[in-house]
């Protein structure tokens, strides 16, 4: 048998270059809708900031972005759904800081945020302001720190156990010595209203929750938790110029993909989200939110899941925190 290897040569490259744009189709990402699980009910903050950003994504990627509500648990039921689904890049998930919080009070989760993730990006940094009723004496925070030490049983209210405002009020009883009670609501919304109405002394509380508040003169900023000023509240110290350096906590937004995702599916999304989140006008409206853009690469957004998770264990631990 003789073979024409010109020949030859030239069936084959008509071969490679015929099929070519059919692999080149299906390797390309996404071909097909992504789901994404948000762990929360419609209309709360996660779910508001994440229908922002998948619909960008749709967008930007030419393919549906879908997303499913799976609420329950502290945002564990989503969490477990995507951490059991394949990692091929069709489910996502949008959480919020109690994703690494969580295990530092439910010891018994059917998934472990850092190993059965991997980390796509920080979506954005949500400030946090400390309110009291505007019939408090106290203007500032010294101030409030000594009237607290001189009334036992002062309350803090935050909008539910093991929330990143609970820990924020946690964290405040550890700086300072204090043993200020915590109540727990569903949700900023009735929280703030027994704020308003004297019920509970004070509490932390997300800038976008609290700001009609402080604006109509219901609630007075007594500081933010951030390291530096919230834009929003110019006016308004941070924790540590106020008197308490040192202190520093906010709760979060973010984006996470099952373990084993591809690495180059996780890095298109991550560069995908970094570029949207800083377009004027998602920015505008994320920052409307009270939030703060951020964007990030998976590296940079890993570092950030460890450090978050080792803060908050410690607030855990240091101030025996519970969930009732």
């Amino acid at each position: 048998m003789t073979f024409n290897t010109p020949a030859l040569l030239k069936r084959v490259a008509a071969i490679v270059l015929l099929a070519a744009p059919t692999l080149a189709l299906a390797e390309a990402y996404p071909s097909k809708a992504v789901k994404v699980i948000i762990p929360f009910p419609p209309g709360g903050p996660t779910d508001v900031l994440g229908r922002i950003v998948v619909q960008r994504l749709s967008e930007r990627l030419g393919q549906p972005f879908v997303v499913e509500n799976k609420p329950g648990a502290s945002g564990m039921i989503g969490a477990t759904q995507v951490a059991k689904a394949p990692a091929d890049g069709y489910t996502i998930l949008i959480n919020a800081s109690l994703h690494v919080i969580n295990p530092s009070l439910y010891p018994r989760m059917q998934h472990d945020p850092i190993k059965d993730f991997v980390p796509v990006s920080q979506i954005a940094d949500v400030p946090m302001v400390l309110v009291v009723n505007m019939t408090n004496p106290a203007k500032g925070l010294k101030d409030l720190i000594a009237r607290a030490q001189k009334t036992p049983g002062m309350a803090f209210a935050s909008s539910g156990n093991g929330t990143a405002p609970h820990l924020a009020g946690e964290a405040f009883n550890v700086a300072t010595g204090l043993k200020l009670m915590h109540v727990p609501y569903k949700g900023s919304a009735p929280a703030l209203t027994d704020i308003v109405g004297g019920h509970v002394a004070m509490m932390f509380d997300p800038v976008a929750s609290s700001t009609p508040f402080i604006q109509s003169g219901r609630l007075r900023p007594i500081a933010v938790t951030t390291a530096k000023r919230v834009p929003t509240m110019p006016d308004v110290p941070t924790m540590a110029e106020a008197g308490l350096p040192g202190y520093e906590i906010s709760t979060w937004y973010g984006v996470w993909a099952p373990a084993n995702t591809p690495k180059d599916i996780v890095e298109q999304l991550s560069g995908e989200i970094a570029k949207l989140v800083k377009e004027p006008e998602i920015s505008k409206r994320i920052m409307q939110l009270g939030s703060l853009p951020v964007g990030s690469t998976p590296a940079q957004f890993a570092a950030y899941n460890r450090s978050e998770q080792v803060k908050f264990d410690k607030i855990v631990k240091q101030s025996g925190a519970k969930i009732d």
